[in-house]
Formats: C-alpha cells, structure tokens, sequence
C-alpha cells in the first residue's frame, strides 16, 4: 500500500458536480435514463455520469422498486436534474416541453420488457415508456434497453418480447455474461451504444477496416522479436469511429495494450498471422476504408528455430529477410479501398518527413499519417500530420485528436463523394 503524507489533494478547476469531458458525441443530447427494480440499479449512477462525460444532459426516472438500490440524492447529485418518481399534473412522463433524444433503460428488468412489448403503462417508468413508444414510432427519439436478470428469468416468455421491442425499433444492448446471468454491461460500452445509435455523422453504417499494434515475428518457439509500439492509437482509432456508428473492425497485433471488449476487434499474434487476416478480411467483406496503423515488422528471421533454443553459451546467428509490405499487397488487390497509410520516422528533419510521404501519395495512397520520434507535444504526447497532398491537413496533437482528425477527413470524403454524384 501506498504511503500517505496527510496532505491534501491537488486543486481542481472541477466543480464538485461536474465531470470531466471525455468527448463530445452526446454534446446537446437529452437523455432519460430510466431504473427499474434490480440489484443492478446501484451502478445508474456511474451511468448517468458516463453519459455526462460524452456531453450528454441526463435526467433520471426511477420506479419504486429501482429506489430501493439507489437514492433520489445520489442521482440528482449525478445528473444535475431532478429525478422523476411518479406521475404527476407536469406530464414529465410525456416530456412535451423539453423532448429527449434518447430513453435508455438500464437496468431493465424482466418485468419491465414485457410489459413494454405488450403496451402495459401502470406506472412511472412504463408510462414513460408508452409514450416513448409512440415517438419513436413517429421518428423522434430512440429507445435503448439493457437487459438484466438471472438467466433462469430468460424464458421463451422474455425470448419473444426481446424479438418484438427489436422489431419496433428498439436497440437492445446485448448483457454481460457472468455467473448464469444477464449483468449489465460496463457503462462505457452503454454509453457507446448510445452514441452509435444516435450518431448522425457519414461514417454510420460506413464499413472501415484499422489496423494497429506490433506485429511481432518469431524467432524459436518461445522468443519473438517486436517493437515499441502499443496498439493504443489504433485502438483510440477504432473507438472513434465506432462512436460515430460506424461498421468497424481493429486487427490488431499483440503487445502491451488490449483493447476494451466492448469494440470488435481480433488478435494477431505475428507477423504472419497479421498478414493472413487483412487479407481474409478484406476477401470476405467488401470495405469502404482501411487505417493501416500497424507498426508492421519490417523483417523476420529467414528460418524459425524450432523448440526452444538453449539459454547460455553464445548466440547462434539469424538471418532476417524483408518481409512483405502489407499495404502495397492490399493495394494491389483492392484497388478500390480507400487506404489510410502511416509513415514514421527517426532522425529526420519535418520537411524530410513531408518529402517522404508525399512520395508514398505520388504512389497511389490517398492519404498518409506521418510523424518522427522526435516531434512530441508539451506534455510528450504523439504529434502527426495528415498529409492528402501538397499541403498537410494541420498538426494533430495526441492520439485521441489524430483519431478524430483521421476521422473527419473520412467523412470529408464521403461528403465530396456524395457532392460529386
């Protein structure tokens, strides 16, 4: 444990209710989070605070039963709003005056989605959701539910209504699978979900394929050869564009960084098992984009030891041979993918690092993510520029803005696209 010195905590420029934005995909979105009677209504407010953190104004409703395992202090205090209790002369349930962009039920009980599916509003909370019901029929707002129970409760009773309230249009957030039963997922990935569903960016439904990570190389059974890089913009990356709804997946070569479960992602283990699954993709599933971030092995050892070779004693010698460049073989089979490369440097001046990618450009890949090792922020963050030409599109600071950089410029080419039909 660590030792404490008594002192007090740093200042903040925080307000005691206020968060700390991590994004801005809900940014001048109302959503009502609505906690029915489970266990698992203790966790709504770290919810509601997740929901803030993306920008989002929240309002909590809360059934009897939900108050029970949270209080109405805990979730004003974490929503900043007034937490509606009951039916009442303000038709708060019909939300007239101030319309939500999203209702999301979390936890959402047994009880609760059958009622939903067969149009039952006997009190607060079903009430709500009738006339949510009815919105979302008429195209203005959406409905999200997290189903959470003992997995004794999921009969074919719940099975058929899951089904219908899918049917109507309503997004059902697939539960944590623990111990027999359907536990609520993390709050990130509720809150991702919520801001897929209401993304209105190009990229929704737009299929991207990311690479990112190492991509080691073997050398005996047991040793391998790697490099420094972790994963974490491709991931960054990945999550992006997932907000933003887009169809995306990472394939991402193992390192030190894994990334969240709540993205869809695969792991490649080498080098080669990198190269087979870009290309298996690829062939499987016609893409729209593909980010190649990859920090991809340059060289392998020409013969893998086999077994485990000997500690001690002196070092036998290893040929490495150049391995094959994963884009330019990508590019020749998949003409039409819009490919993202990515150029990094040492010991080289900018303009030297302009020269380079623009070179690579002049090659036929439409835009290039170039850094040197030796360009950081003021606080050593990663510094990268998106080149598409003559000029580059401005210095990107830090992993989570290069990944929203990268971002735009996806969706400013689908707008030229769509502009040019």
């Amino acid at each position: 444990m660590k030792d404490w010195d008594f002192s007090p905590p740093p200042p903040s420029d925080l307000g005691d209710h206020q968060v700390l934005l991590e994004g801005n995909h809900l940014q001048q979105k109302r959503i009502a989070l609505l906690l029915t009677g489970s266990i698992a209504a203790f966790k709504a407010p770290d919810i509601a605070r997740a929901l803030r953190r993306e920008g989002a104004d929240v309002v909590a409703f809360a059934s009897k039963e939900a108050l029970r395992y949270t209080t109405i202090d805990t979730l004003e205090w974490c929503t900043t709003n007034k937490v509606v209790t009951k039916l009442t002369a303000a038709a708060e349930h019909l939300s007239d005056s101030a319309p939500f962009d999203a209702y999301l039920v979390a936890p959402a009980t047994y009880n609760t989605i059958n009622k939903m599916r067969y149009g039952i509003a006997d009190g607060v909370i079903t009430s709500s959701l009738a006339s949510a019901m009815g919105r979302l029929e008429q195209g203005q707002t959406k409905i999200l539910i997290a189903p959470t129970m003992h997995g004794s409760l999921h009969n074919s009773i719940l099975t058929e209504s899951l089904k219908k309230l899918h049917d109507l249009g309503i997004e059902i957030i697939a539960p944590r699978e623990d111990y027999g039963k359907h536990n609520l997922p993390s709050p990130r990935k509720i809150v991702t979900e919520v801001c897929r569903t209401l993304s209105i960016s190009l990229l929704k439904g737009i299929s991207v394929l990311v690479t990112g990570g190492p991509t080691p190389v073997e050398i005996d059974q047991v040793r391998r050869i790697t490099n420094r890089f972790t994963g974490k913009l491709g991931v960054h990356l990945t999550e992006e564009l997932y907000l933003r709804g887009a169809v995306v997946k990472l394939i991402h070569g193992q390192g030190s960084h894994t990334p969240p479960d709540y993205l869809p992602y695969q792991i490649a283990k080498t080098y080669d098992e990198y190269f087979t699954f870009v290309m298996e993709e690829l062939q499987h599933k016609p893409y729209t984009f593909g980010v190649f971030s990859a920090a991809v092995a340059d060289y392998k050892p020409e013969t893998i030891f086999p077994g485990k070779i000997p500690s001690g004693g002196s070092w036998q010698t290893i040929n490495l041979v150049p391995t094959l460049k994963v884009i330019d073989e990508v590019k020749a089979k998949f003409p039409e993918l819009h490919m993202v490369a990515f150029k990094y440097q040492q010991e080289v001046s900018h303009e030297e690092l302009m020269t380079i990618a623009l070179a690579r450009i002049n090659r036929g890949y439409p835009a290039v993510v170039a850094n040197r090792g030796e360009d950081t922020g003021s606080n050593g963050e990663q510094v990268a520029y998106l080149v598409t030409g003559s000029e580059n599109a401005g210095k990107l600071i830090g992993k989570k803005q290069i990944a929203i950089g990268i971002a735009n410029y996806l969706e400013e080419v689908l707008l030229t696209k769509t502009l040019e039909a």
